[in-house]
C-alpha cells in the first residue's frame, strides 16, 4: 500500500471524505504543507530502551551513528531561567522531541512523497515536550499543533553562519528550516519559559525502521478505517475495528493520519500520537522478546542511526544514562497532553489558548505533576542566582498594569506601590508612567541572571510568590507592574494556586490501556 503525499495540510474543523482544503498555498510551499507527519513516539523509544540491553548499547562504533546539532540557536539572553532543583539537589529535566519531515534521501522522499520537494528545508512537523521530574516520580508531555503560530526567535545557522531574523505569527514548524533543531528549541523557550536541556529528533526512514525493530505497537480504533478518498487525501491506514499490532509503514501511517480521525484535524491526530506512544512505552518496558541479545542489538543499531541530538546526548553512554532516568518514572505517572489551543480566525491555524496554555506551562516550570497526584513538595533548594544586592541599591521600576477590559487602571498605583517600597528601604524604586501595560496578576521582571536576585529580594519584601518572577528582555531592569489583582491596599494577598491541568490539555495517562480513537463516518469502510 503506498502513502499518499496529500495528509497533513492546513487544520479545519469538520472536513469529511472529498472536502477541499482551500486557502491560497500555492507551488513548492502547497507541496511542503502536506508532510504531516508523528513520529515523536520513536524517539523516545531511543531513550528508554537502555536499561534492557546496557551491554550492547557501549560497543563504541554505535557513537559514530549518533548525528549531533547545537542545542539552542537563538540568543543567549533570550534563554528561558534554568530550572531549580528541588531540596534534595535534584533538577527536572525538560526534552523537546522533533519529528523532521526532511526529504533529504531517497528513501524519505518515497516514504514521505511530495516529489517537488525534495531536499528543501525540514519542518518540525512534531513537537513534544517532555518533562521529567526532579525526584523522577512523574513525567508530562506537552505536544503543541504543528499548525501552532507563534514567534520564532532570531536563529543562527552553525553550519552556514546564515542568520534569520525574527519573525512574529508564523507557523512553528517552520522552525525547523531555520539553522535547524536549535531553532526549534529557541522557539519553544520564548513561547513557554521552560528551559530546555535536550532535543532528539527522528525522520521518516527511522520511523519505519524503529516500529520494525521494536516489533509492533498495538493501537485501538472504534470502526473500520481507511484513511483515503478520491481526491487524493489520507495516509492510507487501513485497519479493522479493534486492536491492531502495528509497525513498519503501518506504524508511520498511523502516526500520519489526520483524515479519518475524530474531525479530521491535527488535534485529532495528536491524540492518535498519544494513543501510539503510551503503548509503545509499555511495549517496550513489558515485551519479553526485547531481552533477546541479537534483537537488542539491531534496535540499538536503528535507533542510533534515526536520531540527532544535542551536543549533551552525543554518545551511547549519555543516552543509555538519560534512559535510566527516565525507567525510575512508573507507567501510571506519565500524563500526555497537548497545548490548549484555539482557533487563529478563519485561518484553520491555531494559537495557543491565553490562560490554559499557560497555566500548562507553568506547571511545568514549577516541576507540579500533571496527574494531580503530587505529594506536598519540600521546599526547593537555594537557587544559584546572584546574591541580591543591598536594598536601597536595588533600583526598581514599578509600572501601573491594573487596567482591565472592563475598567480602567486605577490612577496612581504606580506612584503608591513605589512610595511602599521607598518605605521598606528600597529607595531607588520609582514609578514608571510611560506604559500601560495591562496585566490580570501582579508579576515582577528581570532582564538578565545578575539581577534575578535583586527581582526574589524585592518580591519577598512585598509577599509576592516567586513564580510571578520572570526573566524577561523586554525590560531593562528589575520591573514590578502591579496587576489588577493588587488594585488597591498595601499587602499583596497571592490567589491560592491552581495546580490543576486545564481540561483543554485533554490529559491522557500512560496505564490507560482503553484508549480508541474514534473514526470519522466518511471514513468507514
Amino acid at each position: 500500500m503506498s502513502l499518499t503525499p496529500a495528509d497533513g495540510r492546513r487544520p479545519e474543523a469538520g472536513k469529511g471524505a472529498g472536502a477541499s482544503d482551500g486557502g491560497g498555498d500555492g507551488g513548492r510551499r502547497k507541496g511542503r504543507r502536506r508532510r504531516a507527519l508523528r513520529w515523536s513516539a520513536i524517539v523516545l523509544a531511543v531513550v528508554i530502551l537502555g536499561t534492557a540491553g546496557a551491554g550492547y548499547l557501549y560497543y563504541q562504533h554505535l557513537n559514530h551513528n549518533i548525528k549531533k546539532d547545537p542545542l539552542n540557536l537563538g540568543d543567549e539572553k533570550d534563554r528561558a531561567a534554568e530550572s531549580r532543583a528541588n531540596a534534595a539537589g535534584q533538577k527536572p529535566l525538560n526534552i523537546l522531541l522533533i519529528g523532521s519531515d526532511a526529504r533529504d534521501s531517497a528513501e524519505n522522499q518515497k516514504l514521505g512523497g511530495a516529489k517537488d520537494t525534495f531536499n528543501t528545508a525540514p519542518r518540525a512537523d512534531v513537537q513534544m515536550l517532555l518533562h521529567v521530574s526532579a525526584d523522577r516520580s512523574n513525567m508530562s508531555v506537552v505536544s503543541m499543533p504543528r499548525d501552532t503560530l507563534t514567534d520564532i526567535p532570531k536563529c543562527t545557522d552553525p553550519h552556514t553562519g546564515k542568520t534569520y531574523a525574527a519573525e512574529t505569527d508564523v507557523i512553528t514548524n517552520d522552525s525547523l528550516g531555520r539553522g535547524g533543531p536549535g531553532c526549534t528549541v529557541a522557539t519553544w523557550e520564548k513561547l513557554t519559559d521552560i528551559h530546555i536541556d535536550h532535543f532528539m529528533m527522528v525522520d521518516f526512514a527511522g520511523v519505519v525502521s524503529m516500529a520494525d525493530a521494536i516489533g509492533g505497537v498495538p493501537v485501538c480504533v472504534d470502526a473500520n478505517i481507511y484513511s483515503h478518498t478520491s481526491a487524493g487525501k489520507g495516509s492510507g491506514l487501513k485497519l479493522k475495528k479493534g486492536t491492531t499490532s502495528v509497525k513498519g509503514q503501518q506504524a508511520l501511517q498511523w502516526l500520519r493520519t489526520r483524515y479519518g480521525f475524530e474531525d479530521d484535524t491535527d488535534i485529532a491526530r495528536t491524540k492518535a500520537q498519544h494513543q501510539y506512544m503510551n503503548s509503545m512505552v509499555r511495549q517496550l518496558r513489558e515485551n519479553a522478546t526485547l531481552s533477546n541479545p541479537t534483537e537488542l542489538r539491531g534496535l540499538a543499531e536503528t535507533a542510533t542511526k534515526a536520531i540527532t541530538v544535542d551536543n549533551g546526548l552525543g554518545t551511547v553512554a549519555k543516552l543509555y544514562d538519560l534512559s535510566k532516568e527516565l525507567r525510575k518514572v512508573p507507567t501510571n505517572r506519565i500524563t500526555m497532553t497537548t497545548m490548549p489551543w484555539e482557533y487563529a480566525g478563519s485561518s484553520g491555524r491555531v494559537v495557543p489558548k491565553p490562560a490554559d496554555a499557560e497555566q500548562l506551562f507553568r506547571l511545568v516550570r514549577e516541576d507540579i505533576a500533571l496527574d494531580g497526584k503530587d505529594k506536598k513538595k519540600a521546599a526547593a533548594a537555594k537557587a544559584s542566582t546572584d546574591p541580591a544586592a543591598a536594598d536601597d541599591k536595588i533600583a526598581v521600576q514599578v509600572e501601573n498594569g491594573t487596567r482591565t477590559d472592563a475598567t480602567g487602571a486605577v490612577r496612581g498605583r504606580a506612584t503608591s506601590v513605589a512610595a511602599l517600597l521607598v518605605g521598606k528601604g528600597f529607595k531607588e524604586a520609582v514609578a514608571d508612567s510611560s506604559s500601560a501595560p495591562s496585566e490580570a496578576k501582579t508579576v515582577i521582571r528581570y532582564p538578565s541572571a545578575d539581577l534575578e536576585g535583586d527581582a526574589q529580594r524585592v518580591a519577598k519584601a512585598l509577599g509576592i510568590p516567586t513564580s510571578a518572577v520572570k526573566k524577561s528582555t523586554s525590560v531593562s531592569g528589575v520591573t514590578l507592574v502591579v496587576g489588577a489583582d493588587w488594585a488597591d491596599g498595601t499587602k499583596y494577598k497571592a490567589a491560592a494556586a491552581d495546580d490543576r491541568t486545564p481540561a483543554s490539555a485533554d490529559a491522557l495517562n500512560g496505564s490507560d490501556t482503553t484508549a480508541c480513537m474514534h473514526v470519522d463516518p466518511n471514513y468507514v469502510w
